[in-house]
């Protein structure tokens, strides 16, 4: 397939329908339960499809209930991804109603498995209505639903949340961990400008088995951390960026059957679209970044990120 100097595809856009919408799904809320925000600044035409890798590779964390722009339902999103040789994805969910509409999708199509969790930026508002313990038996009962292969996203947000909301955070991680190891799934993690308070937390009360820190924004150090202790490092379109020098020296240190891919869509978008509606579709072109930096080959880094993937959460059969 002819491609541009940016390796995309420009006879084809994702937008155009691929497959009739599926009969017979039903989920909870319908399409989308969300929209992203639109400032009215951002760029919010779709990006063409990038060249397939020679290897089916998997987006490990990605949002298709949320909208973002045109009208790009979690059908038209899957058809594009697997044209784009996305073989299969994780489904995260945020909060007791994002997390019932992961579970209920990862059921009905064969290219999705779920994440269920409460994000730490939601848990305070949980803790102030006096719902936390019900939010959290929720995930605790859909985490035991056999497509969903992991809690998350949970951990620590330092960004967002003030101190005020410090106590509901580290209390809902903790359960979030909790739930992960009785089902014996994964825990993807939300880890912003709280590195050290992640860490000290999964050392303290144990990490699970299987240990993803989603969109990884640490450093070498960080990277050096999680591979002594033989946590996965899932990286996001962030690490495209010219600008990210920590991403790249931790890409560099990170133990190799520990890298995982994400697009954490619709947010991320990697260069050259930065900015733009992100989703599955994108993930080639942020696996071709990480092995240029790592100077091996395209394919190769693919082959290794979607043997990763499923140790990690089992199969997608």
């Amino acid at each position: 397939m002819p491609t541009s100097h940016d390796g995309t595809a420009p006879a084809r856009t994702p937008s155009e329908p691929l497959a009739e919408a599926p009969r017979g799904t039903t989920l909870p809320g319908g399409e989308y339960i969300r929209e992203r925000f639109d400032d009215g600044k951002r760029d919010l035409t779709r990006p063409g499809a990038p060249e397939p890798l020679g290897v089916p590779i998997y987006d490990n964390h990605t949002h298709l209930e949320i909208k973002d722009g045109d009208d790009f339902p979690y059908w038209r999103a899957l058809d594009a991804a697997e044209a784009a040789g996305v073989a299969g994805v994780i489904q995260v969910g945020g909060d007791v109603e994002s997390s019932e509409w992961s579970a209920a999708l990862a059921a009905q199509d064969r290219r999705v498995l779920a994440a269920v969790a409460l994000h730490p930026n939601e848990a305070p508002g949980y803790a102030a209505a006096g719902t936390l313990p019900d939010a959290l038996a929720t995930i605790d009962a859909l985490a035991a639903q056999p497509r969903v292969r992991a809690v998350g996203e949970t951990g620590l947000d330092f960004f967002r949340t003030g101190d005020d909301g410090r106590r509901a955070q580290h209390e809902s991680f903790e359960a979030h961990i909790d739930i992960a190891k009785r089902h014996g799934i994964a825990l993807q993690i939300h880890d912003r400008d709280a590195h050290d308070e992640v860490v000290e937390t999964l050392l303290r009360v144990g990490a699970p088995e299987t240990t993803v820190f989603h969109c990884f924004s640490g450093d070498e150090a960080l990277a050096r951390t999680a591979a002594e202790h033989g946590w996965y490092l899932s990286f996001a379109g962030t690490v495209t960026f010219s600008s990210a020098k920590n991403l790249h020296a931790a890409l560099a240190v990170a133990d190799r059957s520990r890298i995982l891919v994400e697009t954490d869509a619709p947010f991320l978008t990697p260069t050259p679209h930065r900015g733009r509606p992100n989703s599955p579709y994108l993930t080639p072109l942020t696996v071709r970044s990480m092995a240029e930096r790592l100077g091996i080959d395209a394919d190769e880094l693919a082959a290794l990120t979607a043997e990763n993937t499923v140790r990690a959460y089992g199969s997608w059969d």
